[in-house]
């Protein structure tokens, strides 16, 4: 075999694609591909093992709130305390706490020595002493 002949079926092999496996390039390029969509893959991962804790205490933090929010409510209004004092709920969960503030409103322009039948109530919710939630409403006295 004379090398022109050689390479004319050369030449004959790569126009027909006469290939039986995949070259050292394309290898590359694939393992390559392959490693980018697991390192997406882990990051996504990881962003999600940090997010569900926060929305956990969140969730919790609200739900302490609205509790003690209903808690106050159901006790007696207190007209006589200037500031008024409510009993705060029980079974707070470990690094949780709990503040609720209770201030007079004064409508009729009197000072607050007298109860003008309103009040303020804060909650305020704590995790590892950080604020994590705060709710508000005014209480009637009925």
């Amino acid at each position: 075999m004379n090398s022109e002949s050689y390479v004319n079926r050369m030449k004959i092999c790569l126009i027909k694609g006469n290939q039986k496996g995949f070259s050292l390039a394309e290898s590359l390029v694939a393992l390559a591909i392959l490693g980018l969509s697991g390192a997406a893959l882990i990051g996504g991962l990881m962003t999600l093992s940090k997010t569900t804790p926060l929305a956990d205490e969140q969730s919790t933090a609200q739900n302490l709130a609205e509790n003690q929010m209903e808690y106050v409510c159901v006790q007696d209004y207190d007209f006589i305390n200037d500031p008024p004092q409510y009993e705060l709920i029980s079974d707070i969960p470990e690094g949780y706490s709990i503040t609720n503030t209770a201030n007079r409103l004064d409508l009729e322009g009197d000072g607050t020595d007298d109860d003008d039948g309103i009040q303020r109530i804060v909650v305020v919710v704590t995790h590892h002493g950080e604020t994590v939630n705060t709710l508000e409403t005014n209480r009637i006295r009925r």
